[in-house]
């Protein structure tokens, strides 16, 4: 297989970085001709191609990935920004399981933390349209909607002057599709799904938003620094290095750091 995806996991940054539309099937798992579009100087691949390149390495089982729970809001707005973006996050999955129950259920609690963070009116027709395209099943259309919210809930807290906030909705995408990718790529592990991981400017780019944060009540939020921790750690498991092989340990072990987060994100405990 050629050398595929060098700057994913981003993978599931899935729109969390981007509202990309999707782009046609590739021929074959080749960066050269791989989709993709730079982000504040991030190269971020289309995330419906993304999962096309997921599906080449062994045909996920997308329901098996799903979370039982969607997690709670605790009253935070940290935690609420870093969990509607594990939520958007889930929402993709569940649009590659295709189970539109959970798609709606998503839907529903999109505008739910929406609200949270007074950004409702920015999402209330994107999450009624996810509901009733789920209904009829147009995958393609709900993914786009995904893409949509993600955007006008990022929109609209950057026009209230929540850069940061709108910030920890693009962690907590990327920290869920992570999650995500690392548990598909440990299912059946190969050193060229492993090269999915190689992100060394993503994770540098989230590393140094986190240090920026010009609010301080966000910046010394415990979620917080438990991620800006866990950036550190996962920056030597991915490797610098072009072209080093990234082992099936190190795919465990981030694997591990992210759904610890996850788990804290999504917890009533924060």
């Amino acid at each position: 297989m050629p050398n595929i995806l060098k700057p994913v996991a981003v993978a599931i940054l899935f729109a969390a970085a981007s509202g990309l539309n999707a782009q046609p099937t590739p021929d074959a798992v080749d960066l050269s001709s791989f989709p993709a579009k730079a982000i504040d100087d991030v190269v971020v691949p289309v995330p419906s191609e993304v999962f096309l390149v997921l599906d080449k390495l062994g045909n996920p089982n997308w329901r098996g990935e799903m979370r039982e729970s969607l997690g709670r809001q605790t009253g935070n707005r940290a935690q609420a920004a870093l969990l509607l973006g594990t939520v958007i996050a889930e929402g993709f999955v569940a649009v590659e399981a295709e189970d539109p129950e959970k798609v709606k259920d998503i839907g529903r609690r999109v505008l739910a933390l929406s609200k949270a963070i007074n950004v409702e009116k920015a999402v209330l027709e994107r999450s009624k349209s996810i509901i009733d395209k789920a209904d009829v099943k147009d995958w393609k259309a709900v993914r786009k909607e995904f893409d949509g919210a993600l955007q006008d809930v990022k929109g609209a807290m950057i026009e209230l002057g929540d850069g940061d906030l709108a910030q920890l909705v693009s962690v907590g995408g990327w920290i869920r599709g992570t999650e995500v990718l690392t548990s598909i790529v440990r299912k059946s592990y190969t050193t060229d799904g492993a090269e999915l991981l190689h992100q060394p400017a993503l994770v540098n780019f989230f590393s140094k938003k986190l240090e920026a944060m010009s609010n301080r009540r966000l910046a010394d939020d415990d979620l917080v620094i438990r991620i800006r921790k866990m950036l550190t750690s996962i920056r030597p498991l991915i490797g610098e290095e072009e072209g080093a092989p990234i082992p099936a340990e190190n795919v465990k072990k981030i694997n591990q750091l992210t759904r610890d987060i996850v788990v804290s994100i999504t917890s009533q405990e924060t």
